[in-house]
């Protein structure tokens, strides 16, 4: 029997499902069919609830006493079904669950194998991560460091909505450039959120790929540096939100509030000892 199924601790011994989430938590296989089984446990107690409560006229059980009796007993019997044959539920999702977290450590060792850093774990870590790339790119182009980390938070969600290639591997991606007629490397093909006369709407885009996110830096400053539509937003790098409000203004994203979001991620508290961080 699996540790943990019986009527008391599905039911009464809150300490028992707590030792179950606990081990559910660690993906154990043993965990992963008791949770099966509790769900459909309580699947098969709703049935039964909502076949009594569809019949007919009034029985010897419908006392509020009867009713609680009643209730026990569908719960005994849930419970004992599905530590039996059940109703095939439980297999569905044991099955369910080991593909799904055999399918997750197959997207992680492809990531790993192809070099890509996880997700950043918190804005701090972000912004330990990347000042330092910031600081060395922001002074040869004559911009708040600031401003190029508030953006790219912007841009990726702070490290957690990275732009992912066909393999589920890094794009490496911080400033959302995309890869039009201008670019020979590689790309990255992801769903986007773009503003036509002011209307959100959702399409297919294309996104320059980098190999680190040192590479992602230095294509940004290129990429600055060579159109003439950026120079005012240059000419104002040294204030960061002039700067973000210079390349909204230039056209570099559609969203017609981009401006005034890097402005908002600028006033985040993590920015006040930045230069000590």
């Amino acid at each position: 029997m699996t540790p943990g199924l019986t009527p008391a601790s599905l039911y009464n011994d809150m300490q028992g499902l707590s030792r179950l989430r606990g081990d559910a938590r660690q993906e154990s296989p043993e965990a992963i069919r008791a949770v099966a089984r509790e769900f459909e446990a309580i699947f098969m107690q709703m049935m039964l609830k909502n076949m009594r409560q569809a019949s007919l006229g009034e029985g010897m059980m419908d006392s509020d006493q009867g009713k609680f009796y009643q209730e026990m007993f569908d719960k005994q019997i849930a419970a004992s079904l599905a530590r039996k044959e059940g109703l095939g539920l439980a297999d569905i999702m044991v099955r369910q669950l080991t593909r799904d977290r055999a399918g997750a450590r197959a997207a992680e060792g492809v990531e790993r194998a192809d070099g890509a850093a996880p997700p950043f774990a918190s804005p701090a870590a972000f912004i330990g991560r990347l000042k330092d790339l910031a600081r060395s790119v922001g002074e040869r182009l004559g911009v708040s460091p600031k401003a190029l980390l508030a953006q790219s938070a912007l841009e990726t969600g702070w490290g957690q909505h990275m732009i992912r290639k066909a393999d589920g591997s890094n794009s490496h991606n911080l400033f959302g450039i995309k890869a039009d007629a201008r670019w020979n490397g590689e790309r990255a093909v992801t769903a986007t959120l773009e503003y036509v006369d002011g209307v959100a709407v959702k399409e297919l885009s294309a996104f320059r790929a980098y190999q680190s996110y040192e590479e992602s830096f230095e294509d940004y400053a290129r990429f600055l540096s060579a159109s003439p539509r950026y120079e005012a937003a240059l000419r104002n790098g040294g204030d960061p939100v002039a700067f973000a409000r210079s390349l909204q203004a230039a056209g570099y994203a559609t969203d017609p509030a981009y401006g005034n979001k890097i402005s908002a991620i600028l006033n985040n508290s993590l920015f006040d000892a930045f230069d000590e961080v």
